[in-house]
């Protein structure tokens, strides 16, 4: 059609009565009013006409991707699924962009890792820098924490000291986005308090991590098995943390605040934090000199035994076992290896589980005399990787396409409205308590 000639007017298909749109969608007619105030479909008045109808090819789609929705929700016994070319998890493997990940992070540094992971491109030797200014902001309200602050706390208040000092944090193109990465993860290891009095800020991340979760002198086979930790916990699909992160990426948050709410949620114990319940159940057997009171007392009060088991690993934990191996080559980590072998071996009495990751990395943190918390530390570092490259993956997609429709159980409108409170808030150095009635 030439560009002067007129368009053909709009020729309708076969209409629906909303009656008829119902029942071919399986729902209520009121909703498919409310498919149209959302924009899910369109409606059209014929002229003299009082009732809407609805294109039958338009209802016919909207049907289709209503059964493809509802065969892989929650709701439906079903997983959410999200398109993504990163992570691959199947039969006990998993994979980087179609490369086993574990070969990938046995064989290269964390850097190297993480740059696959983003660009799918592989570059010997790379280090990550953080620009000095950026640093000491970023320790300075890190500082000011309480003591008592959690990995976790210091790490997303360094992110957000980092994002307010950087003026192209709205800038979502993918070169600058890398850039950030580039410089916001050693940011954050950087903003962490120090172990040694002597520790120094350069080299591979792992050996600029050593110093800020142990006092003890590095040796070259447990930094092999920080940096190989790194990158084997650099990705794992799509866990509860990396959601998070997609569905803050779907808003076009920046990348500073999609790592924000990945770090916000990795706080959780079923998540980074379950690295510290192995590591303390760990030192207790080693204090006992046998698992078995400690698996009882974790049995008698119903909750799990930490460290065991993996909901997308039928057989071993393919992380766990590499670092087992690893730890085997490092003399001081034997007799916490022993204890999670007699971890394992007790629990088997009552039910066959696999170690996991996280006591994979309590023998480590344990035997590196490092805190419990260490866990949750180097798990955070090393999944902000995976983070920014979904948040890269994400921005990619159609803006806010993570936004589900929540399914209405509560009373049905129109209710009254509530009775008046006589009762007035009184806000004292205490904090909120209800005052004397008005």
């Amino acid at each position: 059609m030439r560009d002067h000639e007129p368009a053909p007017p709009h020729r309708p298909g076969r209409q629906l009565t909303t009656k008829e749109a119902a029942e071919l969608l399986g729902v209520k007619p009121e909703t498919v009013y409310a498919y149209v105030s959302r924009g899910l479909l369109s409606s059209r008045r014929e002229p003299g006409g009082r009732a809407s109808t609805f294109e039958a090819k338009e209802v016919e789609a909207l049907a289709r991707r209503n059964r493809r929705d509802a065969a892989g929700s929650p709701g439906s016994g079903g997983d959410l699924s999200v398109r993504t070319r990163i992570t691959l998890i199947e039969q006990d493997r998993y994979f980087f962009r179609g490369v086993d990940a574990v070969e990938l992070a046995v064989r290269h540094s964390y850097e190297e890792v993480a740059e696959w992971l983003w660009t799918g491109r592989l570059i010997p030797g790379v280090t990550f820098c953080a620009p000095p200014t950026t640093v000491e902001i970023a320790r300075r309200a890190v500082d000011a924490l309480s003591e008592h602050a959690s990995p976790t706390d210091r790490l997303r208040v360094a992110a957000i000291a980092a994002a307010a000092e950087d003026p192209l944090r709205f800038d979502l193109s993918e070169e600058t986005v890398l850039n950030t990465a580039r410089t916001l993860i050693p940011t954050l290891v950087a903003a962490l308090p120090t172990a040694r009095h002597d520790h120094k800020d350069d080299g591979p991340l792992a050996h600029r991590l050593w110093g800020r979760l142990t006092g003890r002198p590095a040796d070259d086979a447990s930094l092999h098995v920080l940096d190989t930790a790194l990158g084997l916990l650099a990705d794992h699909d799509l866990a509860a943390s990396t959601l998070a992160v997609r569905v803050a990426a779907s808003a076009r948050a920046h990348a500073y605040a999609a790592v924000s709410a990945g770090l916000g949620v990795l706080e959780g114990p079923l998540h980074g934090a379950a690295s510290g319940l192995a590591h303390r159940m760990l030192l207790d057997v080693l204090d006992q000199g046998t698992a078995v009171p400690v698996i009882a007392d974790e049995l008698r009060a119903g909750r799990r035994v930490p460290g065991l088991g993996h909901r997308l690993y039928p057989g071993e934990d393919p992380r766990a076992r590499v670092l087992f191996d690893l730890l085997e080559k490092v003399p001081r980590a034997e007799s916490a290896l022993l204890a999670a072998c007699d971890i394992v071996a007790t629990t088997a009495r009552h039910t066959p589980l696999h170690a996991n990751v996280d006591l994979a990395l309590a023998v480590f943190t344990a035997s590196s005399g490092m805190p419990p918390t260490a866990g949750e530390t180097i798990f955070a570092v090393a999944r902000t990787a995976g983070w920014i490259a979904h948040a890269l993956e994400e921005y990619g997609e159609r803006p806010l396409r993570m936004r589900p429709s929540g399914h209405y159980v509560g009373a049905r409108p129109p209710q009254p409205l509530p009775d008046q409170d006589t009762t007035r808030p009184e806000v004292t150095s205490e904090g909120l308590r209800l005052g004397s009635p008005l």
